[in-house]
């Protein structure tokens, strides 16, 4: 039976070449939840191997904005819906986005965790970047991302049905092993293609001050599906 030290070999090897990055790869995602009810977890695999997980909020904060600070980069996906379909016809509006089944972003457990991200998805954003001692530029574009003028990528995780876990954190864990599943190139296999939206994650970023660029508003984020 492999030791665990073996395995962590295995998988850093196996992350670093996968990651089209200069610097390691820190993969991170959050299943967005209620804390109070004990429905958020999150979980986060280093470029130096180690495995870590949790269901505090304020802890994966501090796990992203560590790494940040020690010059590394992050890809940090939220387990919840990112952007919604902005379409001319209104009876369209709340139909699910295209690419996406059940559930969908307005029905069933849809609606409530988007509404819950409202709420966390910026608390997150504001907590990493006030414990940086570097400079956190935040894309949701890989290729910006890949181009080092980033070193935050936030993307959107989507779990469900049979490839749910047995807890929030191991949702998270699903997620983040799909997308290191999608590297080198995420975008690939991204599963929502929306050509216009109302973006949460660019709406997120405008309010926490990662950025000024108020296009990140109409702009879509990659979806890995697990």
């Amino acid at each position: 039976m492999r030791s665990r030290r073996a395995e962590q070999r295995t998988r850093r090897r196996s992350t670093a070449a996968l990651c089209p990055l200069d610097t390691a790869l820190n993969l991170f995602c959050a299943d967005i939840g209620s804390t109070s009810g004990g429905n958020f977890g999150w979980y986060g695999r280093l470029s130096s191997g180690a495995d870590v997980r949790d269901t505090d909020m304020s802890a994966l904060c501090t796990a992203v904005a560590d790494q940040l600070n020690a010059g590394g980069t992050v890809a940090l996906g939220f387990e919840a819906p990112m952007f919604v379909p902005l379409r001319s016809d209104p009876l369209e509006l709340t139909k699910r986005r295209e690419g996406e089944t059940s559930p969908n972003w307005i029905g069933g457990p849809g609606a409530a965790v988007l509404a819950t991200a409202l709420a966390q998805v910026p608390w997150m954003l504001r907590d990493i970047r006030s414990k940086l001692s570097v400079i956190g530029l935040a894309t949701l574009s890989w290729d910006d991302f890949v181009a080092r003028r980033a070193n935050l990528f936030l993307w959107e995780a989507f779990v469900s049905g049979g490839a749910k876990g047995a807890s929030h954190m191991h949702d998270a864990e699903i997620a983040v092993r799909a997308f290191e599943a999608a590297l080198p190139d995420p975008s690939q296999r991204n599963t929502i293609n929306e050509p216009t939206v109302s973006s949460v994650l660019g709406a997120a970023l405008l309010r926490t001050a990662w950025s000024t660029d108020v296009s990140l508003l109409a702009q879509s984020c990659i979806v890995i599906r697990a």
